[in-house]
């Protein structure tokens, strides 16, 4: 048997570095491939015969081989008892054994193992250094990889290129384009410049960094591009947002005539969803087909997310119902999906289907299923999915924990979200923000804001959704000053840009306020484009307030942006109903139903043991509608004696006022709280929920209601929670 030369024991060692880093895999492969000592016997028993009937003779290369197939399996128990013969034969002190030991130990994880056998060698040659840091590498201990690489430089070794595809690849899982960049240097200098594995790894190093100026220049320059090339750039775009120029760089790949493999399939169809290209990711499903991966487990996990993100639901259950055995990620994908788009009980009957099938939940799958409960308020269910998050071991998990809270402050319970945040780790921001959110759901502005204070004195720094949930807190409170300086505070202390969220925040607080004008400058001074969540913002302040002149300059710069929606069309419309000026309002309605835009009607609904029964305003197609009239009207007696006046301001349509008082008095909102009297027991809480805002005179009504059937009433709109009890509600009518 042949000696192997070091290039040939440096492919050996390195075969299995992770194919997902998209660094220099693919061509050592290949090379092993070639070796005569490439070995695709699996068979652990066979390898423990082997051994035990010493089949394979008791040289160093027949050792080697053993462990190299112990290494290649991840079989440590195997590789222990050959390193026992080894010891036994008294073959330890051989350099090529030794590094074939430290390989083996790396490669199954036993990274202090393989440390002692590389620190008790007598002699190191750049294979033993390489294969170190490639365990390091491999396992993301990074930095112990970086110090490792500059120790070897320090005893005067030179690196190969496998040593710099190694090292490359730790900064690349650790981000440090400082090293990254003198290792770049390094190869170069040293003549490996134009490598192409060594290009491919500094391709992802800079990508991962997020230089994609610097990436794309080491990927320009590389001459013999292979498919681990492609994959690097591709991914490179695409984990950086790039969606679209990773699209580009996966065509101008198949008109080079790269054949694409399962990976780089993964990745383009990874960008398609980041930019919701549906149409491009249909392309690249095409392709996938014509190359016969679709049936690969990854890849139809894969697909299905990818028609999720895009929207497209229906293509995703068409591939999801292809799947021969679904494993847990295409599940929680296909639950995810129906939960996005609003297809919560869909969702959930796939989350049982799930159990049914023997799948296991992990905390991903949880969470996608406790978010469906929080947007369809189905509590009981909630509370259910809440005790096997903890018979599954999930109780710590932070994001399970998070989408408690949020489950729970979205079903009205947020003394349950505060018992959960009490009992989680507080050491991710994403716990913090989920229970500032929620207070702010509810309008606990002050609740929120001393949170936020206990978060900064815990020493986690929040992002960009706290502040959304700190902005919003104020806005619910009236507290307009204190927002701005949390706004200042951003890039002042956090080094943190604000998003058009934020803006749109600081907007909705100036127009809470009735500080439309001052509202409208800071639009204008905004350092980006205000887009149409800012300017519809700005439009529902001016139509509570009746500021037709800003309102109209609104509604023009939102049609400019959103000529399809209905928003800027029906609140303008009521604005100038609000003024009695109906002829205009009729003009913008007509020329809403000339563009074909539908408006989105008003619906409410109410969860009663474990049904849900929706509503709409004059709604007479629920089974017990008389029922439920007739106790609206037993309600309406009720609080009309208690002082009730109907506003009919807000019912903008040019009808008598008799006629008004009957339209609002069966609003959608109206009939649920009714039926909620009626179908639950007295002195328990009656929970709705509505899609679009609650109107003042329903508001008022509802405040009424709580007193006179002695029920706390909780409605949660679009905009936030209102507690009514008493008489009173918890936004203090500020909303």
């Amino acid at each position: 048997m042949a000696a192997l030369s070091l290039h040939s024991w440096n492919c050996l060692f390195l075969m299995d570095f992770n194919r997902s880093e998209h660094g220099w895999s693919s061509s050592c492969e290949r090379k092993v491939k070639s070796s005569a000592f490439s070995h695709t016997d699996s068979n652990i028993k066979s390898t423990e015969k082997a051994l035990e009937q010493d089949q394979q003779g008791t040289d160093s290369y027949s050792y080697g081989r053993l462990l190299q197939r112990s290494a290649n399996m991840k079989t440590i128990a195997v590789g222990k008892k050959v390193h026992a013969r080894v010891m036994k034969a008294g073959l330890e002190c051989d350099m090529f054994m030794e590094n074939t030991l430290v390989n083996m130990y790396a490669k199954c994880g036993f990274l202090k193992d393989a440390r002692h056998v590389f620190d008790r060698m007598s002699e190191r040659n750049i294979v033993s250094w390489t294969t170190m840091i490639a365990g390091y590498a491999q396992h993301r201990q990074s930095w112990e990889a970086i110090e490792l690489y500059l120790e070897m430089l320090s005893e005067g070794l030179r690196a190969n290129q496998f040593t710099f595809a190694s090292v490359l690849r730790a900064c690349a899982s650790s981000a440090s384009v400082k090293h990254g960049k003198q290792i770049h240097a390094q190869a170069i200098k040293t003549g490996f410049g134009s490598d192409v594995t060594i290009g491919n790894a500094l391709v992802t190093v800079y990508a991962r960094c997020g230089n994609l100026e610097s990436a794309r220049e080491v990927f320009d320059r590389v001459s013999q591009r292979d498919v681990v090339s492609w994959s690097a750039i591709i991914s490179g775009y695409t984990q950086n947002g790039h969606g679209y120029e990773a699209q580009k760089q996966f065509s101008r790949m198949l008109w080079a005539g790269v054949k694409s493999d399962k990976f780089i399939f993964a990745t383009a169809l990874v960008a398609c969803r980041g930019s919701e290209d549906v149409g491009l990711g249909k392309q690249v499903h095409a392709h996938i087909i014509k190359t016969e991966f679709e049936s690969d487990a990854v890849m139809e996990s894969t697909l299905v997310t990818m028609y999720v993100k895009c929207g497209s639901i229906e293509d995703a259950h068409k591939v999801f119902d292809k799947v021969l055995e679904c494993d847990l990620v295409t599940w929680t994908a296909i639950i995810a999906g129906y939960g996005r788009s609003g297809r919560g009980e869909v969702a959930l009957q796939n989350f049982c289907q799930m159990l049914q099938a023997g799948i296991k939940p992990d905390n991903f799958s949880f969470t996608s299923v406790l978010g469906v409960c929080a947007d369809l308020a189905i509590i009981d269910q909630g509370k259910q999915f809440h005790c096997q998050t903890i018979k599954n071991g999930f109780q710590e998990d932070a994001s399970v924990g998070s989408a408690l809270i949020t489950m729970y402050a979205k079903c009205s319970c947020i003394g349950d979200a505060c018992e959960v945040f009490k009992m989680i780790p507080k050491t991710e921001v994403v716990s913090w923000t989920a229970m500032i959110v929620g207070y702010a759901l509810h309008g606990q502005g002050k609740e929120a804001l001393q949170l936020f204070e206990q978060m900064q004195c815990a020493g986690i720094k929040p992002d960009h959704i706290t502040f959304v949930g700190v902005l919003s807190a104020c806005s619910h409170v009236g507290l307009v000053d204190e927002g701005r300086r949390y706004f200042d505070s951003m890039t002042r202390i956090y080094d943190l840009v604000p998003t058009v969220e934020h803006y749109a925040c600081i907007v909705d607080q100036l127009g809470r306020a009735g500080r439309l004008d001052e509202a409208e400058s800071f639009i204008n001074e905004m350092p980006f484009e205000p887009s149409a969540l800012v300017w519809g913002t700005l439009l529902s302040a001016c139509k509570i307030r009746g500021n037709l002149k800003l309102g109209k300059r609104a509604a023009v710069k939102l049609l400019e942006l959103e000529p399809q929606e209905c928003a800027p069309y029906i609140l303008l419309s009521n604005i100038f109903a609000s003024e009695g000026r109906w002829d205009d309002a009729a003009r913008v309605r007509k020329m809403m139903k000339d563009r074909g835009i539908v408006k989105e009607p008003g619906q409410s609904w109410i969860v009663v043991q474990n049904k849900v029964h929706a509503f709409y305003v004059e709604d007479r197609l629920h089974p017990q509608t008389e029922e439920i009239y007739a106790t609206l009207e037993e309600l309406t007696v009720q609080i009309e004696a208690a002082g009730y006046v109907p506003d009919t301001k807000f019912l903008l349509h040019k009808l008598g006022s008799e006629q008004k008082e009957n339209n609002l008095s069966r609003h959608s909102e109206r009939l649920a709280i009714a039926y909620g009297v009626l179908s639950t027991a007295p002195g328990t809480p009656i929970r709705v929920l509505k899609n679009l805002r609650v109107c003042g005179d329903c508001h008022n009504a509802a405040k009424f209601i709580s007193l006179a059937a002695k029920r706390e009433i909780v409605l949660r709109d679009s905009s936030r929670f209102h507690h009514f009890k008493d008489g009173i509600c918890s936004c203090g009518s500020y909303w």
